[in-house]
């Protein structure tokens, strides 16, 4: 999720930040609505909700790498990562480090009869797939597991998405008197105003998000937000450079005005080990 710069243009066309604002709007109630959904009905079906995007999202990181002939080795990516998420969620970290480790020694495998040209590319590309997607989405499973789970990751997602929102409104409000950019080479529509919007946002969500979902102080919200700001901008910016290094604009089209599934999720996957642990030190579970 990158937070852009100044102004808006009628609705239905793109606006100076790239998006097409009404189709973004439609498409973040569908993905908001099935969140919600599952979360308060049966808490588990939300893993597979995750997974399928998780999927959508590999195979995304897939057809990038392969622009620069990597070939990743997405079926043991796949499959343990599913393995990973289940562990994580009914058997706890101990099981899920073991998928994680036996997942690593299945690329290894596979990648074997491919021959020795590209051979560490490939696999290291493998364990980084595996890393960067169903291992800090595990965090996600870890949240989800207690009993008051649908409410930590409810807290979790709103927080960490407020981040997008206030950066893309503090741009279009701020950014026309001169944009301040944050890092330049790795994203040209990264600012400091989004940046400070972003703060205000994962703030405000955070204070609020933690006295009404989860009754723990609005002070530890307000920590919460703030290490969530710092996380979603490592995740927005992570992602940037990984596009630009493999020089593609986007990582996928699956979804008008935003993008690909990792497009998304970027700044999810980084927050969740940093929410996640700020709640296990902080909120018991209820």
């Amino acid at each position: 999720m990158d937070p852009a710069g100044p102004g808006v243009t009628d609705p239905g066309r793109p606006s100076r930040t790239g998006r097409n604002l009404p189709a973004a709007v439609g498409v973040a109630a569908v993905l908001g609505g099935g969140v919600v959904l599952t979360l308060l009905t049966v808490k588990a079906t939300f893993l597979l909700y995750a997974g399928a995007a998780l999927a959508v999202g590999l195979a995304e990181l897939a057809g990038a790498l392969a622009e620069r002939d990597i070939r990743l080795p997405w079926v043991p990516v796949a499959a343990g990562g599913a393995a990973l998420l289940t562990c994580e969620y009914w058997l706890g970290s101990r099981a899920a480090l073991a998928a994680l480790a036996l997942t690593v020694i299945a690329i290894l495998a596979w990648r074997l009869p491919g021959g020795v040209s590209g051979y560490v590319n490939d696999v290291t590309a493998g364990v980084f797939a595996l890393a960067y997607l169903p291992l800090l989405a595990s965090f996600v499973a870890a949240m989800l597991a207690p009993a008051d789970g649908p409410r930590r990751v409810l807290t979790f997602i709103i927080v960490t998405i407020c981040s997008d929102i206030g950066g893309y409104f503090a741009g279009i409000t701020f950014g026309r008197g001169g944009r301040h950019l944050m890092a330049p080479v790795v994203s040209p529509k990264k600012t400091w105003e989004g940046f400070a919007g972003s703060a205000v946002g994962c703030l405000a969500a955070g204070a609020a998000c933690l006295p009404l979902l989860l009754h723990a102080s609005p002070w530890k919200g307000l920590v919460i937000g703030a290490a969530a700001v710092l996380a979603a901008t490592v995740g927005d910016l992570a992602e940037s450079i990984i596009k630009r290094d493999l020089g593609v604009k986007d990582m996928g089209t699956v979804l008008p005005g935003h993008g690909g599934i990792l497009d998304r999720i970027d700044s999810l996957l980084v927050c969740a080990p940093v929410v996640w642990l700020l709640l296990f030190l902080g909120v018991p579970v209820r």
